[in-house]
């Protein structure tokens, strides 16, 4: 009974994945549109597209309203982006012993990237898990994606 307890746990705790993508579909050195701030995922997203050569951008602030709600806000996405990234991801939570070897951090996000011009999705993934490993994950992603 114990041995079931322990291997029920395991499969409950572990970090899960669910990627669809078209690979060699995605332009190297390509402009990308991605949504300003957001939590380690989107921060990730957008460092990691600018060390692989991409030109990320952020858009231009179209209308102002009183909040500071980037929800109330819209932009203009720039003409010459061929990508859009689209990030919605939750709080981080600090776990220090689940992911101690991994990155002390548990994401839990989803991510697509489509072509601006077709509205194609050429990439979207449902994730949780340690930072680390989600960061290498985006990284064998983003390998597949690159002509």
């Amino acid at each position: 009974m114990h041995k079931f307890v322990f291997v029920f746990l395991c499969f409950t705790l572990c970090g899960c994945n669910s990627i669809y993508l078209k690979p060699h579909t995605m332009e190297n050195g390509a402009t990308v549109f991605a949504v300003r701030g957001g939590y380690s995922m989107k921060r990730t997203i957008k460092q990691t597209l600018e060390e692989r050569g991409y030109k990320v951008h952020v858009g231009t602030l179209r209308t102002d309203k009183d909040s500071d709600d980037l929800d109330f806000h819209t932009f203009e996405v720039p003409r010459n982006a061929k990508y859009t990234v689209y990030v919605k991801e939750r709080t981080e939570i600090l776990r220090p012993i689940w992911c101690m070897f991994n990155g002390f951090w548990w994401w839990n996000f989803n991510v697509a990237i489509s072509e601006k011009s077709t509205g194609n999705e050429i990439m979207s993934w449902r994730g949780r898990g340690c930072q680390n490993s989600s960061i290498q994950k985006l990284n064998d992603i983003l390998d597949e994606l690159q002509k």
